[in-house]
């Protein structure tokens, strides 16, 4: 925080209000001294697939989806403190508070064991509709109510900056720190999506699409996650896969120089024609969650051949992230959300004009870009904006704030009618080894 203050040249009294971000899902255990006494067990941490099941079967699956309009998915934070409390007894007997990562962070600025709606709504513990925590879920779990925080509205001040944490970061004493929001209704306020009609794609480590909702509407068959918005009274709902850039990045990592820039790379790829010459990639290299909840599911590369080089595989990459991506929009489509031909792209992936232009020939449509890349973080200063009384609310404040770049990434219908082929193989790859997904992870 100082250097930032520094590099920014401002003063920590500058600042009016402090708005929180952070990964979703994670578990931080604390003790009675707000201590941390365990390694926080995160969003993509797979080890829980049995406390889903028993979860499942103590609450009912019918009652889950009732009150919190979503599965019990490994990722979510229920099921990690079901297996801290079956695998570390003597930890789990010291718990006091679980917070979920970002919450950590308002605990060490304030002092205040908070949260905010949206993010909650992903522990599997809420009540999405009412907007509160089920005291039902908990109670049948046995987790006890003191164990989860008090729960906000994004822009809510939550609490303010305390003398110690002053003296830390150089930011003033007392301003004021708003609830905030995880990085998907983050990155939804910052990437403009606060009103029905409009859908942004996020290319981070994960790849998520996110789309608006005024009311509760829910995806029974467990592809989507219906969520409380940062926008107060509203919902969003999103399909979330888990290895989009980390693909990217894992192959870069494992394949070539660390200090090859992904610039290189993806120049290499728009070498290679649209559908690889038959290189198909499966991205479930930490298994899957949308629209597959699937933590057995593993990566393929599908059609390897003697004429495939280096530039094919990054190609294939680019290409099986983005059918992923089609999947839950495809989902989208048929709980009757989203309709439109128009996507804000956001996230690292974003940079790459291959991607862009690749994804509107994939998803039939146009992509474009933003006037700010990191969509989480500037939704959450838009809602500290909120908070501090800067703006009336959070829709105002993007109308004003988020801008669409003037470029747009429209489709080549030649490679529309080339990728509607390997979409349909694609889809059919998952089918076909979704059994053998489950033996692999017997024997392994």
């Amino acid at each position: 925080m100082r250097e930032l203050l520094e590099e920014a040249g401002v003063k920590g009294s500058d600042i009016k209000s402090i708005g929180l971000t952070g990964q979703m899902h994670g578990s931080v255990f604390l003790n009675g001294k707000g201590d941390v006494i365990h390694p926080a067990i995160l969003w993509c941490d797979q080890r829980t697939a049995k406390e889903c099941e028993e979860i499942t079967e103590r609450v009912g699956s019918e009652r889950i989806f009732e009150i919190t309009c979503n599965p019990v998915l490994t990722g979510f934070q229920a099921p990690k403190i079901m297996w801290l409390k079956k695998n570390c007894p003597d930890v789990y007997k010291n718990v006091s508070k679980v917070l979920l990562p970002k919450d950590y962070i308002r605990f060490c600025l304030t002092g205040t064991f908070a949260t905010d709606v949206a993010d909650a709504s992903g522990t599997s513990l809420f009540d999405v509709k009412k907007r509160k925590w089920s005291k039902e879920i908990l109670d049948v779990l046995d987790i006890p109510f003191s164990f989860v925080p008090e729960c906000f509205e994004s822009p809510e001040i939550t609490g303010s900056v305390t003398k110690d944490a002053s003296r830390v970061t150089g930011l003033e004493e007392g301003t004021p720190v708003v609830a905030g929001a995880g990085d998907q209704a983050a990155g939804g306020v910052g990437s403009g999506i606060v009103k029905e009609g409009l859908i942004s794609v996020s290319l981070g480590t994960s790849g998520v699409v996110f789309a608006h909702i005024e009311d509760i509407l829910v995806d029974t068959r467990g592809r989507l996650h219906t969520f409380c918005h940062a926008v107060p009274e509203k919902w969003h709902i999103m399909g979330v896969m888990l290895s989009a850039g980390g693909s990217f990045r894992w192959l870069r990592d494992t394949f070539f120089n660390k200090e090859t820039s992904y610039t290189v790379m993806t120049d290499m790829a728009d070498s290679v024609p649209a559908g690889s010459e038959g290189l198909v990639f499966l991205p479930y290299l930490t298994g899957e969650r949308c629209p597959y909840p699937d933590p057995d599911a593993r990566g393929v590369f599908f059609g390897i051949s003697l004429k495939h080089r280096k530039e094919h595989f990054i190609r294939a990459v680019m290409e099986g992230v983005s059918f992923g991506l089609k999947d839950i929009l495809m989902a989208m489509r048929e709980v009757r959300v989203h309709k439109g031909k128009k996507f804000r792209v956001t996230g690292g992936g974003a940079r790459s004009e291959l991607w862009c232009g690749m994804m509107a020939d994939i998803f039939n449509g146009e992509t474009v870009r933003l006037n700010v890349e990191e969509g989480p973080s500037f939704g959450a200063a838009i809602l500290a904006g909120v908070g501090a009384g800067i703006y009336n609310d959070v829709e105002s404040a993007c109308k004003k704030l988020v801008k669409e770049e003037k470029r747009y990434f429209k489709q080549n219908k030649k490679n529309t009618e080339v990728y509607e082929k390997f979409y349909t193989l694609y889809g059919n790859l998952y089918k076909n080894l979704e059994g053998l997904f489950d033996n692999l992870s017997e024997i392994s």
